[in-house]
């Protein structure tokens, strides 16, 4: 009887994951459709876009939250320029991707904004250094992932000669 019990919480809290795994995938999507670089999009854009049908993610944003297939949350993902897959099922990399897209979205303004100012015979605006220390501090944490997934692969030729350096030229005498 006491097992019985142990499973049946067990399948409740099972139950209960997967409604929340679903309301944070829905909520997801509704931000980044709402916030992405390019403008808000519709729902009918980016079922357009992402070659999905406008139901299936209605569905999805719908209250219930609705049983995607991976096949269609990676559509949408790259539709929408994310190429991490995880972006709707992880916190981290959806905070991750959103901080990136912000500064795109940031220096987007700022150069329509320095191109506004050259038509105008103004001196452009610089970007401001938080944002080249976002950018640069985004593009070595990429790099740093490269490197770390790249680990235990065997070098080529040229990549050890690269890191070992140039050699000194032997002479001729």
């Amino acid at each position: 009887m006491e097992k019985q019990h142990a499973s049946d919480m067990s399948a409740r809290s099972l139950d209960d994951h997967v409604h929340a795994t679903k309301a944070d995938i829905a909520a997801r999507l509704r931000h980044i459709r709402r916030h992405h670089p390019e403008g808000p999009l519709s729902l009918a854009k980016l079922a357009d876009l992402a070659g999905v049908s406008k139901r299936t993610l209605g569905s999805v944003e719908s209250a219930e939250g609705a049983n995607v297939t991976i096949e269609t949350r990676v559509k949408v993902a790259h539709s929408l320029g994310i190429q991490r897959c995880a972006y709707f099922l992880d916190g981290q990399v959806f905070e991750q991707v959103n901080k990136e897209l912000e500064l795109i979205q940031e220096l987007r303004r700022g150069r329509a904004h320095g191109l506004a100012m050259r038509a105008s015979h103004a001196a452009p605006v610089a970007t401001t250094t938080d944002q080249v220390s976002r950018l640069l501090t985004g593009i070595i944490d990429a790099a740093a992932q490269a490197r770390d997934s790249l680990r235990g692969t065997p070098q080529t030729a040229d990549e050890e000669k690269h890191v070992s350096g140039p050699q000194p030229p032997t002479s001729t005498e």
